[in-house]
């Protein structure tokens, strides 16, 4: 029996108790990516959280009017964040796209990596980024978990002050409970940062884990997730993550490099972890 054959029929494992988290930089609006601006290519993001059936999607650079076009194209799903201009509809959101016929939100809130974190403000690199977490309840289990989806910072260190703060407030906020974590990190696996991220928490429960090295199968597509609407991934420009405590298990992990006739539905590719609650 091959080793997807053993994981897949793992007992008491199923589809129905599985969650499939996506993280998705889906590209902000700009008519200057011609060819490629978002309203040529909404159908293509679209598709991609559709065919790989996405529980749950942690989606950077969308702007507000992206997010009403993925709601009308995406029936069944809706989105919760804040803009990161304003706290409200202005700028970029680190949005968090979810099935609502699969899961509940219970609490949600936006913070920015600041010195003043919990209002609209700039950031340590000139510019704004945010994070947005949500505690769900999955109707299918009846368990919870937290979800953060985030954005850093181009800057090493804008990385290296954001990395703190986020790593304590989702210890504060989610304590013992899952946690799952995605976003475009700007960061690769062998960086500092990337170390600082993964460094072990005092409760070993809640130290988080890249689902792409902890799968029980075997990995699905390229390595890089950086494709600049050119490649299917960049070979070394892994970016694109999808973190989890361990308090989940992942099951199995894919970059998602499909393409449309030659054409990409951003400049990063979809990263897809299935997951499940212990």
């Amino acid at each position: 029996m091959s080793r997807i054959a053993r994981a897949e029929e793992a007992p008491g494992i199923t589809r129905a108790k599985s969650l499939r988290v996506m993280t998705f930089n889906i590209r902000y609006n700009t008519p200057k990516d011609g060819a490629n601006a978002w309203p040529r290519r909404k159908d293509l993001a679209a598709s991609m959280i559709r065919f790989h059936r996405a529980d749950v999607a942690g989606l950077q650079e969308a702007l507000i009017g992206q997010l009403r076009d993925l709601e009308k194209l995406l029936p069944g799903y809706t989105w919760l964040g804040a803009g990161r201009d304003d706290g409200k509809e202005a700028g970029e959101h680190s949005a968090i796209l979810y099935r609502k016929d699969r899961l509940e939100p219970l609490r949600h809130a936006t913070f920015w990596f600041s010195d003043t974190p919990d209002e609209a403000s700039q950031g340590w690199d000139n510019n704004r980024r945010v994070t947005t977490w949500c505690e769900f309840r999955d109707r299918a289990s009846g368990k919870s978990f937290f979800m953060f989806n985030t954005h850093l910072g181009f800057t090493k260190e804008h990385r290296q002050k954001s990395i703190p703060l986020l790593r304590k407030r989702i210890n504060t906020i989610a304590g013992d409970a899952p946690v799952v974590l995605t976003g475009d990190f700007n960061m690769l696996p062998n960086s500092a940062q990337y170390q600082a991220l993964t460094a072990p928490f005092e409760t070993d429960s809640r130290t988080l884990r890249d689902a792409f090295t902890i799968t029980e199968t075997p990995r699905h597509g390229p390595s890089g997730t950086w494709s600049g609407f050119e490649k299917a991934g960049e070979p070394g420009r892994r970016i694109d993550f999808v973190f989890v405590n361990r308090l989940l298990r992942v099951l199995r992990h894919g970059t998602l490099s499909d393409s449309f006739d030659g054409r990409f539905p951003s400049d990063h590719l979809p990263v897809l972890a299935e997951v499940v609650l212990r």
